[in-house]
């Protein structure tokens, strides 16, 4: 591996149009298909995933077609105040005077009556009623108008009533992207120019990060236009290719500066720049693409798509780093190093002593810093005990709007009439077993009204509704939704399937629990496969395996706080206060593993380099990390703040992706990758001057810590590796077991 892509970073270096060249012809490409295609794709629909709720449905359509309604409508919930009847002459005119005004509204065809003795809507409590406005006519041209009108019906009327106005004539155009997104990439630029020191070094990172990033979107576009696809889709391929993109050409790009520090011409540090830095990039990017094109196995569209996205945006940055990167660096030359350092020959290399510093007091105190990371991690995930999960937000996403409000109200008092369980009931002669069929409905607990809605002609099927007392969301609706399935077998001559929205919501929400489950550990056996392959060890794996989980728990955690109980109100702009969406956790816990393997594969192979060149095993840990660290810093910033920037989105599902993997990515990096993981590879060193038990090392004494070696001829020309010592026997045991001796990775990659 490190050889071939040092031929494709020579070649890339070499042949500059060429390469330039083809990436301008992909771009073309695929501007033109997205061209061609216009606007016609639309937007997607979220396929239902196969439960007991979604095969009745499926049945519920063959028997009754033309159930479903495309009418729009808006429902005007009106409600007295302080407890007064709305039944009362004077208070009952004043509502009939503002259904008057909303059927004189432009495009409203009809405006039901809730006084109507046939089909009153009226609460128990006489203080509420709902009317249904229908609309005809509504366009996209006048939509809004529309809305508006009805929104300023019900705010005149509050000066006599609580007057809230439900439901949606159109989906809000929510922008995915915004100032916040671009203050995020300019303070990544910034942390860039201050790591690099050279404008041009930072400039040529942001290019090819930016490159990579346009044409990942327009190949998400492209595929748009034969599959349509939601808004957060793009969201999330763009969020993570820029992330991925800016980060992958930090650590090639620094490798290259670090070349040229040592001495060699421009096309040979290139050369070995990607050979070593792009060898972790590759692994790093598999390990993102892997996990993200895995969340196709959870059966739901919007996630499947989500995770191809992403994947192809992560893809379309690791061929960036790997090709056109190379072509800027030979362009650049010695102009990617700071002024100061840009005369030939080697430059002596700069100490990160705040870092060493640290690194040596974790490697000195490995159990209390241990501990200690542990238990600030647990605090931040503790909110996770409290995780609540919905397959969708009944009433809309924003709790303070008037649309929720009005859905809340008629939750309030009339219960789940918004959101009914439908009840397939299907037998011979079904019409004379429907009376025992309501009787049993109705002796359950929660529920608030049973009606027969429709029978076939033929007799073998009908369609009882199911008023629940609470919200679709409610813990009650879903024990009621058991309840009726217990009872499906127990009338004699007819069976019962529970369907509707609010059964497919909760049968979806329990499946995505049960997918979730299944995703990590999946995720985490991969990790663990992944890790021994490429590092022969066991508690690398084991130790990178547990860091990730409790930066999963962190990441869980913060997003609970926020959008759940609705911390940092004045400063998210998204929507807070419900529960989290079942999709949020899968897609954190695919994203997160790999960003996290990125970390672990640079921080653990400059150690395991310095091991290779002849530190001891402390010594290894404290020098990889001192070299390693400054680099993960800058990455990690970098990718905190790009999603920092998401997290400033209006759209809710944006909004708390990107939160969780800003605390995610802040707490692998900062606590898991330096903190957790050298105290615990200080740990598993010997003592000094002694080997494990069962080592065969002989004495210090006898024979010598380290033996030169020199690189044999290279024929080839192919960036030779540096001098080093090998370890003798007396060090070589313990990290040896830790940090292995893979060839993939034997040079370091930063």
């Amino acid at each position: 591996m490190p050889q071939l892509l040092a031929r494709i970073g020579r070649f890339s270096a070499r042949h500059r149009l060429v390469v330039v060249a083809l990436w301008l012809a992909a771009f073309a490409i695929l501007t033109g298909v997205v061209a061609s295609a216009g606007t016609s794709g639309g937007s997607s629909a979220t396929s239902i995933p196969s439960t007991q709720a979604s095969k009745a449905l499926d049945i519920v359509q063959q028997k009754f077609p033309g159930t479903q309604t495309d009418r729009k409508t808006l429902t005007l919930v009106l409600e007295t105040h302080g407890g007064a009847k709305v039944t009362d002459p004077s208070t009952k005119a004043e509502v009939t005077r503002i259904l008057t005004q909303a059927a004189a509204i432009p495009q409203v065809s009809s405006v039901s009556n809730p006084f109507d003795a046939q089909k009153p809507f009226l609460s128990a409590d006489g203080t509420t009623v709902v009317s249904t406005l229908t609309f005809q006519g509504v366009t996209g041209a006048n939509q809004q108008q529309v809305y508006d009108d009805v929104v300023d019906l019900a705010a005149k009327a509050r000066t006599d009533f609580t007057a809230e106005v439900g439901g949606e004539l159109f989906a809000n155009d929510v922008p995915a992207f915004g100032a916040g997104e671009l203050l995020g990439v300019a303070v990544a630029f910034l942390v860039l120019l201050l790591t690099f020191g050279s404008l041009a070094a930072a400039g040529a990172n942001m290019l090819v990060a930016f490159a990579g990033v346009g044409v990942g979107t327009l190949g998400v576009l492209a595929y748009g236009t034969i599959n349509p696809l939601q808004d957060t889709t793009l969201t999330l391929a763009t969020m993570l290719g820029l992330a991925v993109g800016i980060d992958y050409s930090l650590f090639i790009l620094t490798r290259f500066r670090a070349e040229l520090r040592d001495g060699r011409d421009v096309e040979d540090a290139v050369a070995r720049a990607v050979g070593t830095a792009g060898t972790a990039v590759v692994f790093a990017g598999l390990t993102v693409i892997i996990a993200l094109a895995g969340l196709s196995v959870v059966g739901i569209s919007v996630l499947r798509d989500m995770g191809l996205a992403g994947a192809f945006g992560v893809l379309m940055a690791v061929l960036m780093a790997l090709t056109l990167l190379p072509v800027l660096l030979r362009t650049l030359g010695r102009r990617a190093l700071p002024r100061r350092e840009r005369t030939a020959g080697p430059a002596p290399e700069h100490r990160a002593s705040v870092l060493h510093r640290w690194a040596s007091f974790v490697v000195r105190r490995p159990v209390v810093s241990l501990l200690g990371a542990i238990v600030v991690v647990g605090v931040v995930a503790v909110p996770m005990l409290d995780m609540q999960t919905a397959s969708n937000i009944p009433g809309g996403n924003d709790p303070v709007s008037t649309q929720r409000h009005a859905y809340d109200l008629v939750v309030e008092k009339f219960g789940g009439v918004q959101s009914p369980l439908v009840v397939l009931v299907q037998g011979d002669d079904v019409t004379g077993k429907l009376p025992i069929v309501e009787n049993r409905l109705r002796g359950l607990n929660d529920v608030r009204v049973v009606a027969t809605t429709a029978v076939t002609p033929q007799n073998n099927a009908a369609l009882v509704t199911v008023v629940p007392r609470g919200g679709p969301i409610d813990d009650a609706t879903k024990n009621l939704v058991t309840s009726i399935r217990d009872q499906a077998g127990t009338i004699s001559g007819v069976s019962l399937a529970v369907t509707g929205e609010t059964a497919i919501g909760i049968d979806s929400d329990a499946k995505l629990h049960k997918a979730l489950i299944e995703y990590v550990v999946l995720i985490v056996g991969l990790s663990l496969v992944l890790l021994i392959l490429m590092f022969r060890s066991l508690l690398i794996p084991l130790a990178a395996t547990l860091g990730y989980l409790l930066s999963v728990g962190a990441s869980f955690g913060a997003s609970v706080a926020v959008f759940q109980w609705g911390w940092f109100d004045a400063i998210i702009p998204a929507p807070q206060g419900d529960p989290m969406l079942s999709t949020l956790p899968i897609i954190l816990v695919g994203v997160l593993f790999g960003l996290a393997m990125d970390y672990q594969v640079f921080l653990v192979s400059r150690i395991q380099e310095m091991h290779n060149r002849g530190a001891s095993p402390k010594e290894a840990v404290i020098s990889g990390f001192a070299k390693s660290a400054p680099v993960l810093v800058a990455a990690a910033a970098i990718m905190a703040f790009v999603f920092a920037g998401f997290a400033s989105s209006p759209m809710a599902v944006a909004a708390s992706i990107a939160l969780g993997l800003v605390v995610g990515v802040i707490v692998d990096a900062f606590v898991v990758r330096m903190i957790i993981m050298p105290a615990a590879l200080s740990l598993s060193a010997p003592p000094p001057g002694g080997s494990p038990p069962g080592s065969t090392a002989e004495s210090p004494t006898s024979t010598p810590k380290a033996t030169a070696w020199k690189p044999p001829p290279n024929p080839r020309n192919w960036p030779s590796p540096e001098p080093h010592s090998r370890p003798g026997p007396d060090t070589s045991p313990g990290l040896l077991c830790v940090v292995c001796r893979s060839a993939a990775l034997h040079r370091g990659v930063v």
